[in-house]
């Protein structure tokens, strides 16, 4: 919450790496993004933030010490809490040709290697974010009209034509429409 009572709006990003330096490198690329930026260090570390909050979209490296970026990711969508949150993972260019597979196979929704161009980073994590954020609209508007539809009182239905319109500009948004 902001110091108003008003609701952080911003998408929280969880970026996951158990290296100092490149965790500075998402930092300086994604920041001028105005979204919150939350760190962890291992895969451990990950788990537990995703746990006390929501994430938009998680950065995971795929070589961590213990619980690696594999691991850590199956343990993501194994949990009906987080099953949903979008991953990109992140590995060293010399890297196994073999690991792309295995973290798309693991629920991957894409895979970048490092060193990383910082503009196709900053593309790839906007689209999420842009999903992310009408996701949550229409999550808003299907609460307002099951609110609408099973109160006591009856439907407000310019509102409610209102909220269909809503809804339909989402979608032809989504299509590029």
């Amino acid at each position: 919450m902001s110091t108003e009572g008003i609701p952080d709006e911003r998408a929280a990003i969880l970026l996951v790496d158990d290296m100092e330096d490149n965790l500075i490198a998402l930092e300086a690329v994604l920041g001028s993004l105005n979204e919150r930026l939350v760190r962890a260090r291992s895969g451990e570390e990950a788990m537990k933030a995703l746990l006390r909050q929501q994430f938009a979209l998680v950065l995971l490296d795929v070589r961590m010490p213990g619980m690696d970026g594999f691991e850590t990711a199956a343990n993501i969508k194994r949990l009906d809490q987080t099953k949903d949150v979008p991953i990109i993972f992140l590995t060293g260019a010399d890297d196994d040709s073999g690991y792309a597979f295995r973290g798309y196979a693991t629920g991957a929704a894409d895979y970048l290697t490092k060193p990383f161009d910082p503009w196709v980073l900053r593309a790839k994590v906007s689209v999420f974010l842009d999903l992310h954020r009408k996701s949550r609209q229409l999550e808003r508007l299907l609460a307002f009209l099951e609110d609408q539809l099973t109160g006591d009182a009856p439907p407000d239905i310019p509102a409610l034509r209102t909220r269909v319109r809503e809804i339909r500009q989402l979608v032809n948004r989504g299509r590029g429409v």
